[in-house]
């Protein structure tokens, strides 16, 4: 199955999140199909908090992909802010 999920990057207690495409079977920094953005909890200022390729989004979702409910929220967060 595919899923919607975040992997964790960034360094020491400076988390930094991309929205990935992946495999369910593979590990959550692992092997991915596709990038579709990211989240920085810790943005401050006027930093970019979450950048979203919702387009994309859609495109897998239709295709069968599910989304982890972190990616969820994320996202009905992110079009809330938008809109």
């Amino acid at each position: 199955m595919v899923s919607i999920r975040l992997s964790l990057g960034g360094s020491k207690k400076r988390p930094f999140y991309h929205f990935t495409v992946s495999d369910s079977r593979k590990s959550r920094d692992g092997r991915f199909i596709e990038r579709l953005g990211f989240f920085n909890p810790i943005a401050r200022g006027q930093e970019e908090r979450i950048r979203i390729d919702t387009d994309r989004l859609d495109f897998w979702v239709k295709q069968g992909a599910q989304c982890s409910p972190r990616v969820l929220k994320l996202v009905k967060d992110a079009a809330k802010v938008a809109a």
